[in-house]
Parts: structure tokens; sequence; C-alpha cells
């Protein structure tokens, strides 16, 4: 059994030094993670928070029967538990009054525009609307934090590209990678022969008869092979 091992099952038996020291080492995995959620409205530091708290339900959901590095299983736990704080928590928060006053400053600024041809000054709006400089500097920013996923970065014969839309395909990536990592970890606990069958089947598409031509071995002994190797792969997961 590996030092990390070690010191998990005295965590499961109640040891709060062997967990501290659990923690204390997948903390760098922690920022791992948690940076590959930034840029979605909140510092690095409260992605980083909310992670830790995935580890810790790491530390005390991890069986010490799996037969994958503890790591390996806390990647994904963690980058679930940051996804889950995005997702119930809102990308941004914004007040009630400061988007009562976005509407406001945008509704003044467009009467301005419309008589005048011309942008208004902050401090014409400010006098207008009997509202202090700072807090329409203020509502104007967290507008445009609001809006500015909806900005169109390209254009082209009427079809509009987003800046949500980049954002989706960096989360997609960000997805894709966790997930390569956990399953170049559970291949590279296979056989050589299974790793071989699973790379030709899934990543070469490649029929059963095919591979059973390219090893040497009948389809039916491929067949069989196959779904033992699915089968310890999902003991595995």
């Amino acid at each position: 059994m590996d030092k990390t091992l070690e010191l998990l099952k005295l965590a499961k038996e109640g040891d709060q030094d062997a967990k501290e020291r659990v923690v204390t080492e997948n903390l760098g995995l922690v920022w791992a993670v948690a940076r590959r959620f930034m840029g979605r409205g909140y510092e690095l530091e409260d992605l980083y928070q909310i992670g830790c708290i995935g580890l810790m339900k790491c530390i005390e959901k991890f069986d010490l029967s799996y037969d994958v590095k503890f790591s390996t299983y806390a990647v994904p736990m963690i980058s679930g538990e940051i996804k889950r704080f995005l997702r119930d928590d809102g990308m941004i928060k914004v007040s009630r009054t400061l988007k009562e006053t976005a509407y406001k400053v945008k509704k003044a600024r467009d009467e301005i525009v419309n008589r005048t041809g011309m942008e208004p000054q902050i401090e014409e709006l400010s006098q207008m609307l009997e509202i202090d400089v700072e807090e329409i500097v203020a509502s104007l920013e967290a507008n445009v934090e609001v809006e500015s996923i909806h900005k169109t970065i390209y254009q082209k014969d009427g079809n509009a590209i987003y800046l949500m839309d980049k954002i989706a395909d960096a989360q997609d990536e960000n997805e894709t990678l966790l997930n390569r990592m956990v399953v170049e970890k559970l291949l590279s606990q296979l056989e050589e022969t299974e790793q071989l069958i699973i790379r030709l089947r899934y990543f070469e598409n490649k029929t059963q008869t095919e591979i059973a031509k390219e090893i040497g071995i009948s389809q039916v002994q491929v067949s069989r092979m196959e779904k033992k190797i699915l089968l310890k792969l999902r003991q595995k997961m």
C-alpha cells in the first residue's frame, strides 16, 4: 500500500493528522483544477475554496478497495464540486439596485442621444437622474459584465458567434481534458493486450473482426475479452 493510501486508511479510522496530510499533499491538485474554471465571474481563490470542499468529500467517499490512485479519483470529483457551485450559484450576481440604476442610465442616455445626436457625459447623466457619478459608473460596469457573454465577436453572412459560444467551447475542452486524464490512467492499469484492444476498438473504431486479424486471435475471443475489459474498467471507476 502506497503512502497516500496508508494515510487515507488512517484518516478513515479517525486520525485527524493523517487527514490533514492528505489534504495538504493534494492542495496543488485543487489549484490545478480550479484554474480551469477561471473567467466565470469568480476569483480563483473562491474556486479554490470550493475545490477544497470537493477534496474533503473525496477523502470521505474514497474506497480503499478501488484499484486507482487517489489523485485520479479526486480530479473529476473536485471538478464536479466546482461545476455544481457555478451552476447553482449563478455565473454572476448583480444587485437589484445596480440593475435598476443601469436601466435608468440606459434610458436617459438613449433619450439624450435621440435629442442631441451626441453621447452624454457621465456628469450630465448624474445631474439628469440625480444619481451620484460613482453609482452610475458601478451600475454601468455591472451591466457590461452581465451582457458581455452575449457580445458578438465574429459575424459573417448573417451568422454570429457570441462570446458565450467561446466560453462553452472552453468548458467542453476542460471537461474533455479531465476525462482524458481519467481514461488514460485507467488504461495504464490494463495489460498490454487489453490496452491494444480498447485503443483499436474505441479510439480507432475498428471492428472486432479487424482486431482479431491484427492481433492473431478469433473474433469470438476479441468479443469475450472486450466484455471482460469493460467490466474491469467499470469496477475501477
